[in-house]
């Protein structure tokens, strides 16, 4: 455990390092430590702090590096959230006022906005689905035995899919079978009518339809979309900003990461516990993982900033970004602060509006 001086001194290294990218050296330190003393206590102090493992000496200079693990005790200890300037906050307000239609509309902006003020890679998922029930369920013909199939859901939001329709099937079976649809599952919950889909809905059908398993997979394909986590992703080429390397496949590789399926819940860390190391501002938790912490060899060298907000009757969201280890800590802290408190904001005058409406 570093002493009060030796924690003073390695805040001070995380703070210039982060500002200048620069090894940090004992003169620069003496000029800028809030307390004066000398040079070679500095040294002294360094040198302990560099057997702990918590600064390390760069190479190509005499100065030292924080290491993964000085970081850790930064954000677990000394840090402290810069307050967001006035024109920081206009520029986020400005953004958000805007008419959004939908509440996918808001969490993609959410992204573009953070990546757009911190010039890294942010990624936002939106309220989580388990308050929401399917209103209402339409096909439409569109010829050559194509329909297009669209499905609303409370949260205002609308799936639409187009889909050929088997020989198998005819055109009043189809008209029954979206009359039984809305008849039965209307107002439901969307969790449950999936529950409904896989037994109930299917004897249903089997009693007016002669073949519904191709309708079946037609409706079960549109509401897996219609549920499905949506997450946007804004500033994705900022990622290869900060890639030290010149393997081609590898920086490939990494653009690629976060098309996969797979990794965006891992990388949220969605349905694990919080991170024990998270701090609780009043607009919900934040929390910070580094490098080996993300479980994913492209990353690291990267730091993910997460801040979960909570919408009262919709549920819980996810905004983060993703950076360098040496991100400037402090002040995107206290820029997800204030950010959350206006994304929810703005999402629950969306769904004041939106039930104002219906």
């Amino acid at each position: 455990m570093p002493t009060k001086r030796q924690a003073l001194i390695l805040a001070e290294i995380v703070r210039i390092y982060n500002e200048t990218g620069q090894p940090v050296g004992s003169k620069t330190l003496m000029n800028q430590l809030p307390i004066r003393i000398s040079s070679a206590t500095i040294r002294n102090e360094m040198a302990v702090l560099e057997e702990d493992g918590l600064i390390m000496k760069n190479h190509t200079s005499s100065g030292r590096i924080p290491s993964t693990a000085g970081y850790r005790y930064y954000l677990d200890h000394l840090l402290q959230p810069s307050v967001v300037s006035p024109q920081t906050f206009s520029t986020i307000a400005q953004d958000f006022d805007h008419e959004f239609h939908e509440i996918d509309d808001i969490v993609k902006q959410s992204a573009n906005i953070l990546s757009n003020l911190t010039n890294y890679t942010s990624i936002s998922l939106g309220p989580e689905t388990a308050n929401v029930t399917l209103t209402g369920f339409r096909l439409i013909p569109l010829g050559d035995d194509q329909v297009i199939a669209i499905l609303a859901t409370s949260m205002g939001s609308v799936e639409s899919r187009v889909y050929r329709i088997p020989t198998s099937i005819s055109s009043d079976d189809l008209e029954k079978a979206v009359r039984i649809i809305n008849d039965r599952l209307v107002g439901l919950p969307i969790n449950q009518v999936k529950s409904l889909l896989k037994a109930e809905i299917p004897r249903v059908l089997t009693r007016y339809l002669h073949s519904p398993d191709g309708f079946l997979d037609l409706f079960g394909d549109v509401l897996r979309h219609a549920a499905a986590e949506h997450f946007y992703i804004g500033g994705r080429s900022n990622l290869l900003n900060f890639a030290q390397s010149d393997d081609l496949d590898r920086l490939k590789s990494l653009y690629q990461l976060l098309d996969k399926e797979s990794v965006l819940p891992s990388l949220l860390n969605l349905r694990q516990p919080e991170n024990s190391s998270a701090t609780k501002p009043p607009s919900g938790p934040i929390s910070v993982r580094l490098g080996d912490e993300l479980d994913n060899s492209l990353l690291a060298d990267y730091g993910l900033i997460t801040a979960r907000y909570h919408v009262a009757h919709q549920g819980e969201g996810i905004i983060a970004i993703l950076g360098p280890t040496s991100m400037p800590y402090s002040q995107l802290i206290g820029l997800m602060q204030l950010f959350t408190d206006e994304l929810v904001k703005k999402m629950y005058e969306y769904y004041d509006q939106f039930h104002d409406d219906s």
